[in-house]
């Protein structure tokens, strides 16, 4: 059964309009309710023939403005109801009010658009599999370890998906108008016979063609287009994403490939192998930068990769409303925060790479006083000249790297990736360094390289606030743990295994640690916790390690405007389902929207105030099933219902949350 068929209401799933400035979800039930006058009986009776005059038109009521928006959440499910653990469960309400006092409230649901694997319209006539994998020759990879059973690889990984609305788009089979989704795939956990096969595939990205009705607002999947990946090189594990103010879709290539080993791993050979035909032809200096792919009216996207934004752990940057400014994350341990400043507006291909560096005193306690914070200049680069510079380098050239200390000054002591390290820049190679050994020649200028998994990035233009989320604070955030260094100046006194999400305030007139002035007026200046999770002391019934009623490892997010609501989906080995969240940063009200089939890990989110007058939440996830010792509880149960819900396991929905009305009131 689909996601579709379980979810609350799906037989009524249309959308309704709100009046006036309201944001308007996609929702179910009636189009459209309106007020009506008197009826067919009472009134003054006339003589036959006679025409009465005219009553006076009535002046026009002004239409009620919205005010704010409140989500009332759901319970999480258990094993009461082992269907709901093992699909996309939605029991959350969205309450709209307005300025003359009135209120509306919509019963949210789930509608995907398909589950990977399934074969979906080209726009061609024909059809496609969704989240299928090709090589650099756009020709099918296929998985060939069971004899007999030959398919072509499909992720179970949807991750970052960006709506676009073009004002030219032009796609035949649209009824209503062509709202384009551009949604990447991360990775697929295993082939038939059961071996890993993470980070293996070249990870695809498509852009689907929507068909927006103009009287619901349901979006309908027409064509699905597989956008061509070889002059990037193909693109290694991407995750999360976001729309950048210009229209495009700013994807990313986590955990970059160590080029002082990628070319002796099996990881590394066998996504060569994939990608190229040869185990050996994959450089990993063309991994760990940020592709940008630009939809055409057609339906069809292209590609550029970015190698001057640093070569990190990227994850779901956030380009500031200057269209010059990006934060950026670092999904890794060991991680930094970085900060990207263009050279010019809407272009990314120059510009100035920053980090971060930390006072004292850095905390996770929503109670603390912020931490201010400075930047280091990294340097310049435009992508050409760092694209060349990846072609013809190898790691030995750029720097000194051992793991034995060499007790030696002029090496630089740090750990990366929780593990000690050594390094020094070789000389004239600095600029190499930066962008291409990025996490080392970091460590070598002082940053605060601490961070455990700092994932998505997302900002709140009024009050010039920006959010980060990070998926764990432990390891080395924790004074004494795992790949710590006194040095980093982030010295937590206890781990926070659920994690949690920080806020930056925001300001202009900033100089880098150089005194040299950044060109920009968005830059964080300060950080404090905004909300966390919390661990528990013994797993609970169900197995959560950390309260199911908080965040736990948060991992997407992005901020609405309009709602005034920062959106928080998990990736959690601390949640046994893992959750969609919305948390009003006025209000501080916490509420769950959605739980996620057992195993799996929300992804996909992206909020959008108006496209054509509609307000949409898109929601993929990712590996459902994906037992884990927490899961041991729940395992014997779910397992079964998760197989029959998702093709064995293999399969995984993309798609948005809709809304079904509980009480319409729309004339106000």
């Amino acid at each position: 059964m689909t996601d579709q068929a379980k979810a609350p209401g799906a037989s009524r799933r249309h959308a309704l309009k709100l009046l006036g400035a309201a944001p308007m979800l996609p929702l179910g039930g009636v189009a459209f309710l309106t007020a009506c006058g008197g009826g067919g009986g009472g009134g003054q009776a006339f003589p036959p023939f006679v025409v009465p005059p005219p009553a006076p038109a009535p002046a026009p009521a002004p239409a009620a403005q919205f005010v704010s928006a409140e989500f009332n959440g759901m319970a999480a499910p258990t094993l009461a109801d082992p269907a709901a653990m093992a699909t996309n469960t939605v029991g959350s309400t969205l309450k709209v009010s307005f300025d003359n006092g009135s209120s509306t409230e919509y019963r949210l649901a789930y509608q995907p658009f398909f589950l990977t694997g399934d074969m979906v319209p080209d726009g061609k006539g024909g059809k496609i599999l969704a989240g299928g994998y090709v090589d650099i020759k756009n020709q099918p990879i296929i998985d060939a370890s069971v004899a007999g059973k030959e398919r072509q690889f499909f992720s179970d990984s949807p991750d970052g998906t960006s709506l676009i609305s073009l004002p030219n788009a032009n796609v035949p089979g649209v009824k209503g108008k062509a709202v384009f989704a551009v949604v990447q795939f991360e990775y697929t956990s295993r082939n038939l016979k059961g071996d890993n096969t993470y980070g293996t595939l070249p990870s695809p990205i498509a852009v689907l063609t929507l068909d927006q009705d103009q009287t619901t607002g349901k979006l309908s999947l027409v064509k699905y287009h597989n956008v061509d990946m070889s002059s990037a090189h193909g693109l290694w594990i991407t995750c999360g994403a976001s729309l950048s103010p210009w229209n495009t879709h700013l994807s990313s290539e986590e955990y970059e490939p160590d080029a002082t080993t990628a070319a002796g791993t099996d990881m590394f050979k066998a996504y060569s192998k994939n990608v190229f035909g040869d185990e050996t032809k994959a450089n990993p200096y063309h991994y760990g930068h940020l592709p940008e792919v630009t939809v055409n009216p057609d339906g069809t996207g292209s590609v550029k990769k970015h190698y001057c934004m640093g070569r990190i752990s990227h994850e779901l940057i956030q380009v500031m409303p200057d269209n010059r400014t990006a934060i950026m994350g670092d999904d890794y341990t060991n991680g930094g925060f970085f900060m990207f400043v263009a050279d010019k507006e809407k272009d990314l291909s120059a510009g100035t790479l920053y980090v971060a560096r930390y006072e004292a005193g850095y905390s996770i306690d929503p109670a603390a006083a912020a931490t201010k914070m400075t930047w280091i200049n990294l340097g310049h680069a435009t992508s050409a000249e760092i694209e060349a510079l990846a072609n013809t380098l190898k790691a030995t050239d750029i720097m000194d790297v051992t793991t034995a200390d060499p007790l030696d000054p002029t090496y630089t002591a740090m750990y990366l990736d929780g593990k000690a390290s050594w390094g020094r820049v070789k000389p004239g190679m600095e600029k190499a360094a930066a962008f291409l050994e990025t996490h080392r020649y970091a460590n070598v200028k002082g940053a605060s390289m601490a961070f455990t998994k700092m994932e998505g990035t997302t900002v709140n233009i009024k009050d010039k606030v920006a959010y980060s989320a990070l998926q764990n604070i432990q390891d080395s955030m924790v004074s004494g743990g795992k790949g710590w260094s006194a040095a980093n100046n982030i010295a937590l006194p206890k781990k926070l295994s659920a994690g949690g999400v920080m806020a930056h305030n925001l300001a202009g007139g900033q100089k880098d640690t150089d005194g040299k002035s950044i060109n920009s007026d968005w830059v964080p200046t300060q950080t404090r916790a905004l909300i966390v999770g919390e661990d528990l002391p013994t797993p609970d019934a169900l197995g959560n390690t950390s309260s199911p009623d908080k965040i736990g490892n948060p991992d997407n997010i992005k901020f609405s405007e309009k709602l005034r609501t920062l959106f928080i989906g998990e990736d959690s080995s601390s949640h046994v389902n893992n959750f969609l969240w919305a948390y009003n940063i006025d209000t501080k009200k916490l509420s769950r929207l959605m739980s996620i089939p057992a195993g799996g890990e929300s992804t996909g989110l992206h909020a959008v105030d108006e496209i054509n007058g509609w307000t949409y939440i898109m929601s993929n996830f990712q590996h459902a099933g994906d037992w884990g010792g927490i899961h041991s509880k729940v395992q014997a149960t779910l397992d079964p219902l998760v197989r029959k819900n998702y093709n064995d396991r293999y399969s995984a929905a993309v798609g948005y949350l809709t809304a079904d009305p509980i009480q319409i009131k729309l004339a106000k």
